[in-house]
């Protein structure tokens, strides 16, 4: 069973940064995409960045520039470097994975992913 953690989130002023974290367990295939989603209150969940098994990156048009997908293959842990924060990036941020199926470029809606981590809350204040 393929588990999620994330990790790093909190509330920080706005023009900040944070660094998010999503901690994976239980891959029984390989090859797996992992993406970063948020949900603001009242709002549809949507894509921020993905990035697939050989490191190919995606991102969300209003995202790039800002933020940075990155991950540690070797741990399992995917991050989400957050910069210049603005208090519309409030939101809770969620990780998920799915088997890398060669898609290119990673996908990045939220029905391509089979595994989902529990959120974590990123409030910025101004």
């Amino acid at each position: 069973q393929v588990q999620l953690v994330e990790s790093g989130g909190g509330s920080v002023q706005a023009g900040g940064s944070l660094r998010l974290s999503c901690a994976a367990s239980g891959y029984t295939h390989s090859r797996y995409s992992m993406a970063w989603f948020r949900q603001a209150p009242g709002k549809e969940r949507e894509g921020v960045a993905a990035v697939d098994s050989d490191g190919t990156t995606r991102y969300a048009d209003s995202k790039k520039g800002r933020f940075t997908i990155s991950k540690d293959s070797a741990k399992n842990i995917l991050y989400l470097q957050m910069n210049s924060l603005k208090a519309d990036d409030t939101a809770v941020y969620y990780c998920a994975a799915e088997e890398d199926w060669g898609l290119e470029p990673p996908p990045l809606r939220g029905s391509d992913f089979h595994y989902w981590g529990q959120g974590t809350q990123v409030t910025v204040y101004s």
